[in-house]
């Protein structure tokens, strides 16, 4: 077996050594990118890859194609392959090809419209998110088959999802095998092909190599609700730019809600109220507040928390319950407790981009808490045109 050659990765982490390891590769018309990447992986010297999962998303077409020369009795070469380098426990059959849906729901032939790419996007966005979502799996992703875009989005969903132990890459194969229907892998015995000019070739003389392609992992930066959710691509796209994006909040009193890292959030009045103190103390640019102390009810507190609240719920607004929990002032543990539930809203709905809007403490002590974010990062509106909400 003649093995190709790729430079071992700095990572520390090995993929090869986790107990669920996927090859999703996409595909058109030549389905052979299965069985070329699937030899380079395990042939590999430096780290070599042996899925126990390989997957296949492509055409309708393409997946005709698939079954007849990977998976049939009279072609087969998945199994063949499996045969000639031992490669015991790979699974891939029918169930792990996947067809590409157009907006509609139906099977998709070709990536022809805009149409056509929003929902290819959107499905291999779908299966990346489903398989990274599986902390025990290492995935390993090709994008030398198919359209570019295909290549492209996969590449894409594997930076917005990707973890430490996925891996990217395209396998190249030498001439004059990449032009030919009929090569699948370099054979560990002689097999003699005829090229597409015409040329005799022996399949034991192929190299193949697999050329890894570094990527930047933006999932650090997703929301939590995106990574367990079923958001399109160009949402999922939109929320990692915003987690990038200079931090902005707005705060919409009348409406409930906050503009914050590009996303509309409801929040209930006790969270917002608390919010809203901070953020006028940061307007106007005062010093950061000391907490209510556990125990002790701070009439001063109560009074800046209850203006808030008013200008939350409106004249009309039923505060009498709340009104009565401070009578007497706030204390730490009703300071605490709404501090609490505001962060793992905003945690929940932002995730670490929420990092930007937290009430922070300071660091030290005696504790001191405000907002980080800057004066002119910060707006109160009572009516502003928010996109729909999430």
């Amino acid at each position: 077996m003649n093995p190709p050659r790729i430079h071992p990765t700095a990572a520390a982490i090995k993929p090869a050594e986790f107990s669920r390891r996927i090859l999703l590769a996409v595909s058109g018309l030549t389905p052979q990118i299965v069985t070329e990447t699937l030899y380079a992986l395990a042939a590999d010297e430096f780290a070599p890859f042996v899925p126990t999962e390989v997957h296949l998303i492509t055409s309708a077409e393409g997946a005709r194609r698939a079954e007849l020369s990977l998976l049939s009795d009279d072609l087969g070469w998945f199994h063949k392959l499996c045969a000639d380098y031992h490669l015991p426990g790979v699974r891939f059959d029918r169930s792990h090809i996947h067809v590409m849906r157009d907006a509609h729901g139906q099977p998709m032939n070709d990536i022809r419209s805009p149409a056509d790419n929003r929902a290819a996007a959107d499905f291999i966005t779908a299966q990346v998110r489903a398989i990274t979502a599986d902390a025990d799996c290492a995935l390993h992703a090709s994008i030398a088959g198919g359209r570019k875009t295909m290549g492209f989005y996969l590449g894409y969903a594997l930076s917005l999802f990707g973890r430490p132990q996925d891996r990217l890459s395209h396998v190249l194969v030498s001439e004059p095998f990449e032009s030919s229907y009929d090569f699948f892998y370099p054979t560990p015995y002689s097999r003699v092909l005829q090229t597409r000019d015409g040329q005799l070739a022996d399949t034991a003389m192929a190299q193949v190599t697999l050329a890894e392609i570094p990527f930047v992992s933006l999932r650090h930066g997703l929301p939590t609700n995106l990574l367990a959710g079923v958001a399109s691509f160009n949402d999922t796209v939109a929320a990692a730019r915003a987690a990038l994006a200079p931090a902005q909040l707005t705060i919409d009193m009348a409406r409930q809600r906050i503009l914050a890292g590009g996303r509309e959030i409801a929040l209930p009045p006790a969270e917002l109220a608390l919010l809203a103190v901070f953020a006028r103390e940061r307007l106007a640019g005062n010093e950061p507040l000391a907490a209510p102390t556990k125990g002790v009810p701070d009439p001063a507190w109560a009074k800046r928390y209850l203006r808030e609240y008013r200008r939350v719920t409106g004249s009309l607004g039923d505060i009498e319950a709340t009104e009565r929990a401070l009578k007497s002032g706030m204390d730490g543990e009703y300071f605490s407790a709404r501090k609490s539930k505001l962060e793992k809203r905003l945690k929940t709905a932002l995730g670490p981009a929420a990092e930007a809007y937290r009430i922070h403490d300071g660091g030290a002590r005696p504790r001191r808490y405000g907002l980080t974010l800057k004066p002119d990062a910060v707006r109160f509106v009572a009516d502003v045109a928010f996109k729909e909400g999430n």
